[in-house]
Order: structure tokens, then sequence, then C-alpha cells
């Protein structure tokens, strides 16, 4: 009898359990799983110069996970030349939540968290795409083709209709990606793209932030960054053409997302035309002057709501 009773409360205990976690669980997959969110920018408005002229195409890459520090520790001659005949700041700083979707969204919206509203880090289907306006669909709307290649599912939510003109996520690695957005570069010339290189990111969460793994991983991210520099000489547009190459995040031990400074400092590298050389920036840089920064360059008017502030000091 005391025998029964015990298995029958174990089999309560067990199920009450399970309820819990389907309770709870449910809760830590929500979006309120992050109360400690960015909110609108409160540096001042400033009056901006004129664009330089003749910019007819930015490129953006982001190095998913990619910590200023390991970088620096990483062979990769591309990023590190690009930024000495550039202009660059190793301290930019990066949003929270600091992790993938939620970073990259406010990086191509120009908008804090608390403004976007896209609090998850996964692709859900059944919320499609994201309605706040993104630099696609501004860049679109001035007549600009666009083009976003990148190596995660997740960034499915940026294809709204009529933003992306040519709109891939062909593999998770850089190799690949790199190699879809070099014809893409030959064959169509858009006037904006973004590349996404997720292997730094999966190598960190394997292997450790600043592993010998993830240093490899950054150091293949590096050679798909030069495969894009060499299709923008190859099509005949480098005079036209700016780079902003950048990360989402950074990371520690094997995970992301806090305010440690190990996770929010990212690199932030502008070069190509008219960007000032081995000029190092010492203003303060947010993800999110990503965009503003890109639209300024194409001479596309910003709009009032965005967080952003482009970066005009790298530029002559």
């Amino acid at each position: 009898m005391k025998r029964s009773l015990t298995l029958r409360l174990g089999i309560v205990a067990v199920a009450l359990l399970a309820a819990l976690l389907c309770i709870f669980g449910s809760r830590l997959t929500a979006d309120t799983t992050f109360p400690d969110v960015t909110g609108a920018d409160t540096r001042p408005k400033v009056a901006l110069p004129k664009p330089p002229s003749g910019i007819q195409h930015v490129i953006i890459v982001s190095f998913d996970g990619g910590k200023p520090a390991v970088i620096h520790d990483a062979n990769m001659p591309v990023i590190k030349s690009m930024a000495d005949g550039g202009a660059y700041t190793w301290e930019a700083q990066t949003i929270m939540p600091s992790i993938t979707l939620v970073s990259h969204t406010s990086m191509l919206t120009g908008l804090a968290p608390a403004k976007h509203k896209i609090l998850w880090n996964e692709w859900k289907a059944e919320r499609g795409p994201m309605t706040c306006s993104t630099v696609f669909s501004l860049a679109k709307a001035s007549g600009i083709t666009t083009a976003c290649i990148a190596g995660k599912e997740k960034f499915k939510h940026f294809n709204a209709p009529g933003a992306i003109d040519d709109f891939q996520v062909p593999d998770y690695h850089a190799t690949k990606v790199a190699a879809v957005a070099a014809d893409l570069i030959g064959s169509k010339k858009p006037g904006l793209m973004f590349v996404h290189f997720a292997d730094p990111d999966g190598a960190g969460h394997e292997f450790g932030w600043g592993s010998d793994q993830q240093k490899q991983a950054l150091a293949d991210s590096d050679a798909a960054l030069g495969t894009l520099r060499d299709a923008v000489a190859k099509a005949g547009i480098a005079k036209s053409t700016v780079f902003i190459i950048s990360a989402d995040h950074g990371g520690h031990a094997r995970t992301h997302g806090s305010r440690s400074p190990e996770d929010m400092t990212i690199p932030w590298i502008t070069s190509g035309a008219h960007v000032k050389k081995n000029f190092q920036i010492d203003t303060p840089v947010i993800t999110y002057d990503t965009t503003a920064t890109a639209l300024w360059l194409l001479g596309v008017k910003l709009p009032d709501d965005l967080d952003g502030q482009p970066v005009t000091i790298a530029y002559k």
C-alpha cells in the first residue's frame, strides 16, 4: 500500500512538474523574455552635411559574433587592411539584448529594440516579415536596387514584399554566401547589399569565443570578405562603392546576450570611395548607426524617428 501511494505521488509530482514547465517554459520563449531592452537613442540630433558625391553602391557586411578582441588575434588580413585603409572603431556598441536577430534588426532598421519590437531570435513563420521600415524598404522606395544574402533562416523576417530585389539564404557557411553575393555583384550591381557571415557565431557557441576553431571561422569569413572586395573590383564599381563592416554582438565562454563589454562591443569599419584613410573614429557608434550611414551615403532622406545617426566623420 505504502509503495503504491509513493508511486502515485511520484506520478502526480511528475505531471505537476510537466505542467509548470509547459506554463513557464512558454513564458521563457515569449517576447517578454528580455526585460533589459535598449530604448530610444538619447544623443542630440545634429545637422547633417551633404553626403559625398558619386556613391552608388553600399555593401553592409556582418560577421556574426565578431568580437573585436578575437578578430585582432585571428588571421584576418582583409578586414585589417580595410580598416587600415579606411575609417574604423573597435569599440562600437550593439544593443540589448545582444543576440543575433534583435541586433541585426537594429542594424538594418536604424531603430532601437524598444521601437522595432523584434524581441525573438529565430525564424517564426507565423509572424512573417517585419512590418517596420528597414534599410532595404527605405532604399527601395528611393529607387535603389537591394539585395540580402544571409547565412541564417531567421533573416527571412527582413524579406518584406517589395523591399528586397534579391533575397537568398544559400548556405550557413561564409564561402558559399560570398560566392552567391559575388555573382550578384557582377550580374546586377545592387545599390544596397547586405551580406551575413554566420560561421564565427556557430564556432563560438560550439567551441567558445576566442577558441582556435572560432579564429579559423573568422579567418574563413575574412577570406569571404575578400571575395566580395574582388567582385566589386571586377565589376568596375570600386570607385562608387562603400563597404560598412560590423558585427551583431561579441561573446564570452560559449554564449552572449548580456550587457558585458565582451558581448556588447563590436567592430565598425568603413572602406571605399570617399572614406578617410587610416582614420580612427573617436565618436560613439551604435549598431543602428549602420542604417543611417548607408541611407545618408546613398542620398536617401532619413526618417524622423530613426535612432541611428550617420557616421559622417568617417567620410571626406
